[in-house]
């Protein structure tokens, strides 16, 4: 069997940047084993596939470890995948996910809009191991079902953070751990840590700003903000709070176009 693969970078403007992913389309489904040692091999933070399915694309992402609930990159590639090398017609494509419900991704003056669901944290208690796994004061700690936030004083403190992996895998294997500041040019900052799923730091995370665009809305007093995801690639994400979901935007480049032999 022979599939089509690319590599995309999202929520950037030129290749080397932003948040690469791997796009396999598919016509139908393959064996969830072959998919996870894809994406294993394909070594990348996400590798994404979905399945033409009616009105819209069933998709699934794999870390090189395990299947994850929601990526905010990998959709976004897929997207570009759709409008660039499809030649989707549409305005607006629709995913559905069985981790995370309908999703969909339009194009805008700013590249391609995510629509996505809003999952405010809740403030909690800061779990012991955090400020030795960051090596930082944390001012205040949220949790959600998926993800710890780690506010901390700055960004000149969030640039700094040299994180002990092995503690925050021993001690949160399941939670990601999203560090964050409010920005100095930007309205804020975050950096995003989860060894549990084989991704020690995230490039740019798209899933991680479902839960920071309802957090720093409440504390701005704002729904419309720009954000920057400070890891070595970075990426900037324009971000929108709309009820009960958020809308995340930027750009996408194709790398490369290969071929799989499994």
């Amino acid at each position: 069997m022979t599939l089509t693969i690319y590599q995309i970078d999202a929520f950037c403007e030129k290749i080397f940047k932003g948040n690469p992913a791997a796009v396999v389309p598919l016509e139908k489904w393959i064996d969830d084993t072959l998919m996870q040692n894809i994406a294993m091999e394909n070594n990348l933070a996400e590798t994404v596939f979905f399945v033409k399915e009616k009105d819209h694309y069933a998709i699934r992402w794999f870390t090189p470890e395990t299947e994850i609930r929601l990526c905010g990159h990998a959709t976004l590639a897929s997207a570009h995948y759709l409008f660039e090398h499809e030649n989707y017609s549409g305005e607006v494509i629709h995913f559905h996910s069985h981790l995370s419900g309908p999703l969909s991704v339009s194009k805008n003056e700013k590249g391609l809009q995510l629509n996505f669901p809003s999952q405010k944290p809740e403030l909690s208690n800061k779990p012991k191991f955090l400020e030795k796994a960051l090596g930082a004061e944390v001012h205040s700690c949220s949790i959600n079902g998926m993800f710890l936030v780690a506010e901390v004083e700055s960004e000149k403190v969030l640039n700094s953070l040299t994180p002990d992996f092995n503690l925050i895998n021993k001690e949160s294997p399941e939670l990601g751990i999203i560090a964050t500041a409010k920005g100095e040019n930007v309205d804020f900052v975050s950096r995003f840590f989860h060894p549990g799923i084989g991704i020690n730091e995230d490039p740019v995370t798209g899933s991680a700003h479902t839960v920071l665009i309802p957090y720093w809305a409440e504390k701005l007093g704002k729904n419309e903000m720009i954000a920057h995801q400070i890891s070595k690639r970075g990426g900037v994400l324009h971000c929108v709070l709309e009820n009960d979901r958020v809308l995340i935007s930027g750009k996408a480049v194709t790398y490369l176009k290969g071929e799989i032999y499994v």
